[in-house]
């Protein structure tokens, strides 16, 4: 547990339960924060590395652009498929491809949003980690200090609540997803939200388990019925206004229908069967600033990052729509 709530799996015999084949999701490591001496709260030394496929990377980049922070904090992005065992430097690691990689179905596939390491210049995101001495790190999203070339956190919870809080006075449309007569309720809906949603996903579609993939596949679901009962009355999850934890559900559940349906068993049901959620959706995409991380060209991402490196490679072309309809619930 840090300070933005739960930010992993319980750790207790976690060696034991990978064996058994559950899912356990490891611990960040690097976990400074602003408005310390080392890395004081300014505008401009700051850098994002993340990769649009994965959700806690997506919802920094989410955060950041709701709160308008582009011109405060720079961002590059890695590819969404990490490297194979034909890569020079090994397999599994995050890299800069901007003018794209030919993919493992055969193709050469770029992407436009995906970018150099502008802050840095390397290559591979081991290397940014190695510079500050973290040889064993090699995780995306980084809070990157570009004057001193240090990592500060890579605890994806951690970073939204800088963005969200200390970073606040430097955004263009300072909306406050965190306020303080709320921040009881955003904690407790965090809680589920990551235990049961966001990392319940996870648990589900990378156990080999059958016994957890079933739990897993259960409390997901029961946690969407949870969250279409709260969306029905309420515009947003804690009230009126969006907080943080809208963004944390909506992370994954905007790669529901897509994605996670087929890629991670969660099969039981499509969002439009939920009508609270699914008119959810839709003011969320209203958001102002969400759109530009969240069209059909970020999605195209994270199909290339789930699907593109299992099984033959093929992408999926369906399905037809997505994320689109999101915007557009009444239809």
């Amino acid at each position: 547990v840090g300070i933005a709530g739960i930010t992993t799996d319980d750790q207790a015999n976690a060696a034991e339960r990978r064996a058994a084949g559950e899912f356990v999701r490891g611990v960040s490591e690097a976990r400074s924060l602003m408005e310390s001496e080392e890395f004081p709260v300014e505008s401009g030394p700051y850098h994002l590395y993340i990769a649009f496929n994965c959700p806690w990377c997506h919802r920094v980049a989410m955060v950041r652009a709701v709160l308008g922070l582009e011109d405060a904090v720079s961002m590059d992005v890695c590819f969404p498929s990490r490297t194979t065992v034909s890569d020079d430097r090994g397999e599994n690691l995050w890299r800069f491809a901007p003018d794209g990689i030919v993919t493992q179905n055969g193709r050469h596939v770029s992407f436009p949003e995906c970018t150099a390491d502008t802050a840095g210049g390397k290559s591979y995101i081991v290397d940014i980690y190695a510079e500050s001495g973290m040889n064993a790190a090699r995780s995306v999203p980084i809070l990157y200090d570009k004057v001193s070339r240090k990592v500060v956190n890579n605890e994806s919870s951690e970073i939204m609540r800088m963005l969200e809080t200390v970073m606040l006075p430097h955004a263009k449309r300072p909306i406050n997803l965190y306020p303080e007569l709320l921040r009881e309720k955003v904690d407790e809906a965090n809680t589920w939200i990551y235990t049961d949603i966001n990392n319940g996903a996870y648990k589900a579609g990378f156990s080999s388990n059958q016994d957890v993939y079933e739990t897993a596949f259960d409390t997901y679901f029961a946690a969407l019925d949870k969250l279409n009962a709260l969306v029905e009355s309420n515009d947003f999850i804690t009230g009126d206004a969006v907080t943080e934890s809208d963004i944390r559900a909506f992370t994954t559940l905007w790669r529901h229908d897509p994605i996670y349906h087929n890629r991670m068993k969660l099969n039981q049901a499509f969002l439009h069967e939920y009508g609270g959620i699914w008119k959810w959706m839709g003011r969320m995409m209203a958001v102002p600033g969400l759109d530009s991380v969240s069209h059909a060209g970020i999605l195209a991402q994270a199909k290339q990052g789930y699907f593109g490196r299992t099984g033959n490679g093929t992408i999926p072309v369906g399905p037809r729509g997505y994320p689109e309809c999101y915007a557009q619930p009444g239809l």
